[in-house]
């Protein structure tokens, strides 16, 4: 599993001209779910977003966590994370889980985050067209795999 994570001052998503979630300081994941990945990639990835500190602590250091100031999470399901565009130029997907597992695993993560962190999460739509708002806060943007590949 993947995840691109983003210290944002606000974000929100936009499906069909309709707002279907919006933050305000937090983080905005967009989370891509490979084939073969197990509760414990789930686990991983949420322990991870809820408990990274890049958030300033009052000596301007980046030591403070989502959890410890009250942010909030925009999830967005994102299949891209996962392509491969190390042989020509058209990236190739094969390692995407199929979308009926992907989705679950998608909701596994956020149900995580909302009954073991109790954290606020808005959501995208899965498989759906999006246009995603993201103020940028820094900026900061952290690469997460559950499989540590990079």
């Amino acid at each position: 599993m993947r995840a691109v994570v983003q210290r944002v001052t606000d974000a929100d998503v936009t499906v069909e001209g309709n707002i279907t979630g919006k933050i305000n300081k937090g983080f905005v994941v967009l989370i891509g779910v490979e084939d073969g990945d197990t509760e414990k990639d789930i686990d991983y990835i949420a322990k991870k977003v809820a408990n990274l500190r890049v958030f300033e602590d009052e000596a301007g250091l980046m030591n403070v966590s989502l959890k410890d100031i009250n942010g909030e999470i925009l999830a967005i399901s994102q299949f891209t994370l996962l392509g491969d565009g190390r042989k020509g130029n058209r990236p190739s997907f094969f390692t995407a889980a199929q979308p009926d597992i992907a989705n679950d695993f998608y909701q596994k993560v956020i149900a995580k985050w909302r009954e073991e962190f109790d954290l606020h999460v808005e959501e995208g739509v899965f498989q759906a067209e999006m246009l995603v708002r993201i103020n940028n806060d820094g900026p900061v943007t952290i690469l997460l795999d559950s499989r540590k590949l990079f």
